[in-house]
């Protein structure tokens, strides 16, 4: 009798045995649940699985603490122009040195690089608490992207923006590498054998070339004739060095538009068949420039700020930043994420919801 008790025990033992070794395994990606966890299946909710519920956007913003980070993607953004690089300070000009000390403060203050490009196109890719900022060159002199040869070999001046801006980098690559250099003709740089090699070295690194007429002409004071031929023709020749390489950006020379009725070439037109357009118009100025959000924000007329520290000019870079860190409300702060528009309530006012576009608008409290 108990050799029969027995062997039924056993078959039972076996059949449990059997039927935990065909349970479904539970996938390795599936993270374990912790005593009192609800587990919460497909469709549970309500929702089709893959859908992106309250609970899911829920999340997405709580990616970040608001209330430390502060995002504020309706801020004001600096663009920052320069002109001569090289040993002397001036009006229109910043010593090398001077320069560095530039990158070094934007840096230490929170500020990310980003392209003008991106900046106008809404695509500002900043880590979350940081402020982009845009650096622009004016006329293209040689300070700006000077080229050694020594034994056939070509180096970057150390010295020059390009160099300094380069060394920066690769020491602080979170700081970013990005620039647009808005020149003119017949040299730009002033080395007339390093034209190619320059253009084409800027393109590669990441960096824009932009249209400041071909002769620095002033285009206020030409008519439906000389605007397209200046536009045009220092696009058309920028193609021979560049095939197929757009040129969007207009620097305006002495910050002077065409006069009204001429105005529409400035933005497009042709010169001996080549078109040519402007999707960003940038001035003289002396103030920092809206968010793409924000209902002000207007590319073919961007003000800039003079990139210097000059205590007669008090509308400078260094003047702009002391400002912002006395009015934080008023500073582009991201939040990480470019397919976000993440603002304070208080700055809900200034969005203009149609220039959001796809991207999702999410308004929190400040405490």
């Amino acid at each position: 009798m108990r050799g029969h008790i027995k062997a039924i025990l056993a078959i039972i033992v076996l059949v449990l045995i059997a039927s935990a070794c065909s349970a479904p395994v539970q996938p390795v990606d599936t993270p374990p649940t912790e005593p009192g966890d609800e587990v919460v299946q497909p469709g549970e909710t309500g929702e089709d699985e893959g859908s992106s519920g309250e609970e899911d956007e829920d999340e997405q913003q709580n990616e970040i603490d608001y209330q430390t980070v502060k995002p504020n993607e309706t801020g004001k953004i600096m663009v920052l122009m320069y002109h001569v690089i090289g040993d002397s300070e001036g009006e229109w000009s910043r010593r090398w040195d001077n320069f560095r000390k530039d990158l070094e403060v934007l840096y230490e203050k929170g500020y990310r690089l980003i392209s003008l490009n991106d900046y106008i196109s809404n695509n500002i890719e900043v880590e979350a608490g940081y402020t982009p900022v845009v650096l622009t060159f004016d006329d293209g002199t040689q300070g700006q992207f000077n080229i050694l040869e020594k034994d056939g070999k070509l180096t970057v001046d150390p010295k020059c923006a390009v160099g300094i801006m380069e060394d920066f980098y690769s020491a602080r690559p979170d700081f970013g590498l990005a620039a647009t250099f808005f020149i003119y003709y017949p040299v730009p740089f002033r080395q007339k054998d390093f034209i190619e090699y320059k253009f084409k070295y800027l393109i590669e690194k990441g960096m824009d070339i932009g249209n400041h007429t071909y002769g620095h002409a002033n285009l206020g004071q030409l008519d439906a004739e000389g605007v397209q031929s200046q536009l045009g023709r220092m696009a058309a020749e920028t193609d021979k060095y560049l095939p197929g390489y757009t040129i969007n950006t207009l620097a305006l020379p002495y910050g002077a538009n065409a006069k009204e009725q001429y105005r529409e070439y400035v933005y497009r037109g042709e010169y001996k068949g080549f078109e040519y357009q402007n999707e960003v118009v940038l001035l003289v100025g002396s103030n920092p420039a809206p968010s793409p959000v924000d209902a002000k924000f207007n590319p073919l007329s961007m003000p800039r700020i003079r990139a210097t520290d000059d205590p007669a000019i008090t509308s400078d870079m260094y003047d702009w930043m002391d400002y912002f860190d006395k009015n934080p409300l008023e500073r582009y702060i991201s939040d990480g994420n470019p397919e976000r528009v993440v603002i304070p309530r208080e700055m809900e006012a200034r969005v203009d919801e149609s220039k959001v576009g796809d991207k999702q608008l999410i308004v929190y409290d400040l405490e």
